[in-house]
């Protein structure tokens, strides 16, 4: 059986990882001093509309008692790329695969330096999770979906045994032979949500009945633009798909991101909105003064500054 390590038990990497215990898969989580001292006093309880699960000794380890594992299902935030690619980097062998699920496309070309281009695969998820004050993961909607990909496009016997490894586990899983493609519409749909959201420090329904439908419309023709710059242009069912959830007029949902900020942590602005501004054609339109990426982009970016001078409220 395939050994797989899941690095971090946050949200992502918790709900997918339990779901793969569930299913009888040899996972173990790579996980911090204080989060393994948790994982071993309460177990990992998962909470989901799909099914509650208690798991009361999940296998877990630190980095310093790390061997190879044959896959490495990435998820951590992008702050924690680098301690992550350090932590995680005993148990990468030379028939090692790495599996991230981070958003953006920015990490992929750290990993491939850092452990070749062969260990890399492409890869992105679908869900709505945190974790709570217990340390419980907390699944908030019915979606729970991962997609994976050689980066290079096709299918190959690695690939197909991630595949199989990883079907039947409770979640929905797509085997795709275009996964750059799939990620540059997850970018574009992320980065027009928490560019949104933080934006106006709200829900999709909240900005909807601020009459902010054409705003809305705006920042996703934006981020979109950008896609289709760099030549993945966003498939019409992947836009309507974003679309409709921008105009769900009772929808509660917002970005993790804004989670993130009304925290007062390091938010993935950067990542997610600064690189693909920086990705940006600058003759496109918008112009610069009146790009609600630029906009977003500057906002988060001044959140930080304020974040890192400790001048948010709570932080003294």
């Amino acid at each position: 059986m395939m050994r797989i390590l899941v690095v971090g038990a946050g949200g992502v990497g918790g709900y997918f990882g339990a779901r793969l215990l569930q299913a009888g898969r040899d996972v173990t989580f790579l996980v911090r001093p204080a989060r393994a001292e948790v994982l071993a006093r309460d177990g990992l309880t998962l909470h989901s509309p799909l099914g509650d699960f208690h798991h009361p000794a999940p296998p877990h380890v630190t980095h310093d008692a790390l061997t190879p594992f044959d896959l490495i299902l990435l998820s951590c935030k992008a702050r924690d790329l680098d301690s992550a690619m350090t932590a995680m980097a005993p148990a990468v062998g030379p028939d090692s695969l790495i599996l991230p699920l981070l958003n953006g496309m920015a990490h992929l070309d750290r990993l491939c330096e850092r452990f070749g281009e062969q260990a890399v695969l492409g890869g992105l998820c679908m869900i709505s999770a945190d974790r709570n004050a217990q340390g419980g993961i907390l699944h908030f909607n019915d979606v729970a979906h991962l997609v994976f990909g050689e980066r290079a496009g096709g299918y190959s016997a690695r690939s197909r045994a991630v595949a199989a490894v990883l079907d039947g586990a409770g979640f929905t899983v797509s085997h795709a032979d275009d996964i750059l493609q799939a990620m540059w519409e997850k970018w574009t749909f992320i980065a027009t949500l928490a560019g949104l959201t933080c934006l106006m420090r709200g829900a999709v329904c909240d900005m909807l009945a601020a009459g902010a439908a054409p705003l809305m419309q705006q920042m996703q023709a934006e981020c979109e633009a950008v896609a289709a710059q760099a030549g993945f242009p966003v498939r019409p069912a992947a836009h309507e798909r974003l679309a409709g959830v921008l105009g769900t007029s009772d929808s509660t949902l917002t970005a993790s991101m804004l989670r993130d900020v009304e925290r007062g942590l390091e938010s993935e602005g950067e990542h997610l909105l600064g690189e693909l501004l920086a990705r940006r054609d600058p003759g496109t339109v918008p112009s610069p003064d009146t790009s609600l990426l630029m906009i977003a982009c500057a906002h988060l970016r001044t959140y930080e500054a304020r974040r890192r001078r400790g001048d948010l409220p709570g932080a003294n």
